[in-house]
């Protein structure tokens, strides 16, 4: 018998809970199957994972094809019609050990449903999931699932339900064990982070459990993934502001430059609302680093509204770009939109990397000659404070934190 094979496409929750289900599937005893942790960000998405289902059918004969994610979530049907599919299980039933006791051994359990989704939203809490974390140096966890939301671009709430937060005690608990066990940096993860506490008692912030996580753990670095800017709370700003465990990066999702734009998106934030929290986080740790989602061919987007979220990049002072070419995706209210043509839509894309390059090569630039704590992901390679990479001219022990003067830039990294 074979032990599982794991496949994870998308975010950094997918990579989290394909952990979570790691440790799931051993303790029911699984083997000889193939896991497929699938994304539904992106039309494309939901075609990769299909590609990958495919090619690890063939690497894999004999072996039981699962597939899970957000995109099983949204499409089981998609799925279910695959002859190289063995099973398709939601996202929360994915999380849950009958889950894998049932596949494992389903002529005792009494799982044989070849289908397991549920309706995702009638799901109401998260659990905190103890997962060692990953390598020797970062570990990740997640403290919420979900989103209350409706971007008019986004599958993702359907795939992942509405908003349930982790406990403070449990999120604190997991990370005073991961520093126990030697790790140096902690990344808090989940779908809509600055939602988190909403459905707790006494409606606590994400900013209150930042402080709460550096005051109760030993935690050396503490990272946030991925936030909305608008929804940053006072004690979060304060964070950034006194506490140097709290590391200088956030990723926010922007979207696109333009106020027409953002509305018909159904974002919450204005273009002046973005560039104002840039600068209030600036002012208050000038060492901190920005990286922005943004959409280019948003259904509507004209040139001109274009332009503006190439400008945004230089306003707020941006230095990492995920770009997505919008692709329309089925149920979700852009895709009855008026589509902008594919070509654009494909030189959009490319104009806007191009100037995230710019804006990172700079970066790069103005870092030469400084001193920066970087903590080692491997022999030769590590993480500025502000998630830079850094190259490493002689092998350096992996996981620890190391104070180096950057000698150079070469491609997207520091030299020492």
């Amino acid at each position: 018998m074979n032990a599982p094979v794991f496949a994870t496409l998308g975010c950094r929750l997918n990579a989290y809970e394909t952990e979570a289900m790691k440790e799931l599937a051993a303790a029911a005893g699984l083997s000889d199957a193939v896991i497929v942790n699938t994304c539904a960000v992106t039309a494309e998405a939901v075609r990769k994972a299909k590609q990958e289902i495919r090619r690890l059918s063939r690497e894999n004969p004999g072996s039981a094809i699962i597939v899970t994610g957000c995109a099983a979530q949204t499409e089981p049907e998609t799925f279910a019609a695959m002859p190289e599919v063995a099973r398709v299980v939601g996202n929360h039933e994915k999380m849950q050990a009958e889950t894998w006791a049932g596949i494992a051994t389903p002529d005792l359990i009494g799982v044989t449903e070849r289908v397991q989704v549920d309706d995702i939203m009638s799901v109401r809490e998260t659990a905190g999931h103890l997962i060692d974390g990953f390598g020797r140096h970062r570990a990740y966890v997640q403290i919420q699932n979900g989103c209350d939301h409706r971007c008019t671009f986004c599958i993702i709430p359907y795939g992942r339900g509405n908003s349930r937060s982790v406990p403070a005690g449990v999120v604190i608990e997991q990370i005073q064990r991961l520093a126990d066990r030697g790790f140096n940096e902690v990344v808090l993860t989940g779908v809509d982070l600055t939602s988190w506490g909403a459905d707790l008692p006494a409606t606590p912030r994400l900013g209150d459990l930042v402080r709460r996580i550096l005051k109760l753990t030993s935690i050396p670095r503490l990272r946030i993934s991925s936030i909305d800017s608008i929804e940053a709370d006072p004690a979060l700003m304060e964070a950034i502001a006194n506490e140097p465990r709290l590391m200088p990066h956030l990723h926010l999702s922007l979207q696109a430059g333009d106020d027409l734009i953002l509305k018909r998106m159904k974002r919450r934030h204005l273009r002046d609302d973005a560039i104002r929290f840039c600068e209030d986080a600036r002012r208050l740790r000038p060492d901190m680093v920005f990286g922005a989602d943004i959409i280019a061919g948003f259904p509507t987007e004209t040139e001109a509204m274009f332009q503006q979220s190439l400008q945004l990049v230089q306003d707020c002072g941006l230095t990492f770009l995920h770009v997505f070419p919008y692709s329309p995706r089925k149920g979700t209210p852009a895709a009855r939109m008026p589509q902008v043509r594919g070509p654009e839509i494909k030189d959009r894309a490319a104009r806007l990397r191009a100037v995230g390059d710019a804006a990172l090569q700079a970066h790069l630039a103005s870092q030469v000659g400084r001193v920066h704590r970087v903590l080692t992901e491997g022999p030769r390679v590590g993480r500025t404070e502000g998630f830079v990479e850094v190259a490493f001219g002689t092998d350096q022990p992996e996981g620890t934190i190391l104070e180096v003067t950057i000698l150079g830039q070469g491609g997207a990294q520091l030299l020492v």
